[in-house]
């Protein structure tokens, strides 16, 4: 979806065409990831950073992200859904050696060029899972991006002027109507892409799906929105109700956003064609038809399944890529932009690590814990931050309910193993697990620090310019001072 759309209206012909072109790319997907040649030698690592731009003194979103991107002239930089929302899409790294610090430094220097583009307009950016500083006013249509797609989107998902009712309770209740998709405007993500092998494309996404709970606990830092202390991750329920649809009424479950329905067995054509019973959106079709290979002999193009998977917004997402010989990869969407380079990278870490060692262990493909366990897990997560109770599997006997701060305590062995396998060298995984192990000793994650800020008395403005403060100096929040309080 971050490609622009060359057709902006569809016949029912072009929705015939495409449901039939992606039943025959699935076909083609099955005998491409097949292919001796298919995947990469070397496991990559890249990330999705996405922000805000702000106003540095009152911290009021700045609607000039067109202008800034133009100004900074980087072509990794592209248009989020409202117009003060960025994207930065890293360079991919080979995942050896020392790959968290690669992405720590360029997470640096993007901002740093960003900063300086934004400088002329009054902006600054600004990474959180949320903007602690929106006014409802601020999620309307005026302030959706100069892209067509968005438009498209509101039309296709069926949206009406104030149909969209997105509503969380946490500590506060949050309820707005949205007048189109700018509701996912208040959502800001880091988004983490690991290449995978095809064969054990299962094991892989599985272990993803059963490690995001504890990893979201301790890494939550969205805890207000809209001025009310909601979810310690807010943005979860939020980005799920602003771009999914209500599977039945008066229910919390989202067609094309969420968790997802079971574990994996069969490989990456089980989530495909679970993703393609979903209506396309935007049915787009290619000039010709998929085929398995392309006139220069590459892998298959399926222009039309990744376009429509990329209307399926669940946490951790399947990718196909044809670039070179093609690859597989997982997007793991579920943790927040922030609040630091240095916590990005460390939480990226921890994530990496504990994928890779219950991926490629001992473990079976499917875990032993049940599969609406692992789903319940994650909300109580993105609920509850570290004092969530989670289900977890152990050698023998049943799932037992584990402490979240504790249970990442325990983690970090593993996911020091798996990044050890991987070829990660010893300095970098203590360093990165370091900046994890000295949050989780101080029991202060980022919603942690910002609610004691509250709690202290600061206002959101005033909470605002003191994590911006201590974000451009890159300290990890584990060693933040909170605004008012007593440290």
């Amino acid at each position: 979806m971050g490609r622009e759309l060359r057709q902006t209206v569809f016949t029912d012909e072009d929705h015939q065409l495409f449901r039939t072109r992606l039943k025959q790319s699935l076909g083609v997907l099955h005998d491409t990831v097949t292919r001796p040649s298919f995947g990469l030698a070397q496991p990559m690592l890249g990330a999705e950073l996405e922000m805000f731009l702000a106003d540095p003194d009152d911290g009021l979103p700045v609607a000039r992200n067109e202008e800034v991107r133009l100004a900074a002239a980087d072509p990794r930089l592209v248009l989020e859904v409202n117009r003060y929302n960025l994207e930065g899409n890293l360079t991919p790294v080979p995942l050896r050696g020392t790959p968290f610090t690669a992405l720590h430094q360029e997470t640096r220097d993007l901002l740093g060029a960003v900063a300086k583009a934004a400088l002329p307009h009054g902006a600054v950016p600004y990474c959180s899972g949320t903007l602690p500083t929106l006014r409802p006013g601020d999620l309307t249509r005026h302030n959706v991006s100069a892209k067509r797609r968005y438009g498209l989107l509101d039309d296709a998902l069926g949206r009406t002027p104030r149909d969209l009712h997105v509503h969380v309770h946490g500590e506060q209740g949050c309820s707005m109507r949205s007048d189109s998709v700018c509701a996912q405007g208040a959502a800001s993500s880091w988004q983490i892409h690991l290449t995978v092998p095809a064969a054990d494309f299962a094991r892989f996404y599985n272990a993803a799906q059963l490690v995001i709970a504890p990893v979201l606990a301790v890494c939550a830092n969205s805890p207000v929105l809209l001025g009310r202390l909601l979810w310690d991750e807010s943005r979860i329920p939020w980005y799920e109700q602003s771009f999914g649809t209500p599977r039945a009424p008066a229910t919390d479950s989202f067609e094309r956003t969420g968790f997802g329905d079971g574990w994996v067995r069969d490989g990456v054509g089980e989530l495909m064609e679970a993703a393609c019973r979903h209506r396309p959106l935007m049915p787009m079709c290619a000039d010709t038809p998929p085929t398995e290979a392309t006139d220069h002999g590459g892998p298959a193009e399926l222009e039309e399944l990744r376009l429509h998977v990329g209307t399926v917004w669940w946490w951790n997402r399947p990718v196909y890529d044809p670039v070179g010989d093609g690859h597989l990869r997982i997007e793991m969407r579920a943790l927040p932009s922030g609040p630091t380079p240095a916590d990005m990278a460390a939480n990226t870490a921890l994530l990496t690590g504990l994928v890779l060692d219950h991926a490629t262990g001992h473990e079976p493909v499917v875990p032993a814990l049940p599969f609406a366990q692992a789903r319940a897990n994650f909300y109580a997560a993105a609920r509850q931050g570290p004092d969530a109770t989670l289900w977890w599997p152990r050698a023998s006997g049943g799932p037992v309910g584990r402490n979240a701060h504790e249970l990442v305590r325990s983690l970090l062995g593993r996911a020091a193993r798996g990044l050890a396998g991987a070829g990660v060298t010893d300095a970098e995984i203590q360093r990165w697990l370091g900046v994890i192990e000295a949050r989780v000793a101080s029991g202060r994650s980022p919603a942690h620090w910002h609610r004691k800020a509250r709690r202290a008395g600061a206002c959101d403005r005033d909470i605002f310019r003191h994590s911006l403060k201590l974000a451009s100096e890159d300290v990890p929040v584990h060693a933040w001072t909170v605004p008012g309080a007593v440290n």
